[in-house]
């Protein structure tokens, strides 16, 4: 496996180390894989794993800053009242994904992420269902090895569908799953498996 070596000479995941990233790097060493339960962040994911569609994860991290202002910090409160001005100002805007499914399905989403709220109080206590309320902790010994989906990346997807969710299926979802910590996936000669391990 090719791997980056930190100042400390440590190995990170494949898909982090292969294209010497700073910002992939930093992103995979502080927060992938890292269980996450603040509502705000998990929309945040939700909706940037679903701009991701068709494209990689690089394209989308490169324009994570500017997401956050064009929607306002992710806050789903804000966004489900963008006019058809608002969806026309983020088409003009080159610093995000000018996809009108993809901008069209973030005002959506965050109108049925408002409703999971009200029914479950809050979305990381329904999200973290899908996992029985604990992290799934795999022992992946190579990239190679890791699925494109999972039953349980199936499960949400299906739920979130019904819910009126876009651009979520179980591809998706699977990768939601491992940047908020739902599935922990560094490989296990990445520097980051125990400790991500031992995170709660």
């Amino acid at each position: 496996m090719v791997t980056h070596m930190s100042a400390q000479n440590s190995p990170r995941c494949h898909w982090a180390a292969s294209g010497n990233n700073p910002l992939m790097i930093a992103y995979h060493d502080h927060e992938w894989g890292v269980p996450v339960h603040d509502d705000r962040r998990l929309f945040e994911f939700l909706i940037l794993e679903g701009a991701q569609a068709g494209l990689s994860w690089q394209t989308i991290l490169n324009k994570r800053e500017n997401y956050r202002h064009a929607l306002r910090k992710f806050d789903p409160a804000k966004i489900v009242r963008f006019t058809e001005k608002d969806k026309a100002r983020l088409l003009a805007n080159a610093g995000i994904i000018r996809n009108r499914l993809k901008i069209d399905a973030t005002i959506t989403n965050a109108k049925s992420f408002l409703a999971v709220q009200s029914e479950f109080s809050s979305f990381d206590r329904y999200i973290w269902r899908f996992v029985g309320g604990q992290p799934i902790q795999n022992s992946f010994r190579s990239f190679g090895e890791i699925p494109a989906k999972t039953r349980e990346a199936e499960s949400m997807s299906k739920d979130l569908l019904r819910r009126g969710f876009k651009f979520v299926g179980p591809t998706i979802c699977y990768a939601f799953m491992q940047a908020t910590g739902l599935s922990k996936d560094h490989t296990m000669d990445c520097f980051r498996y125990q400790a991500v391990r031992k995170s709660a």
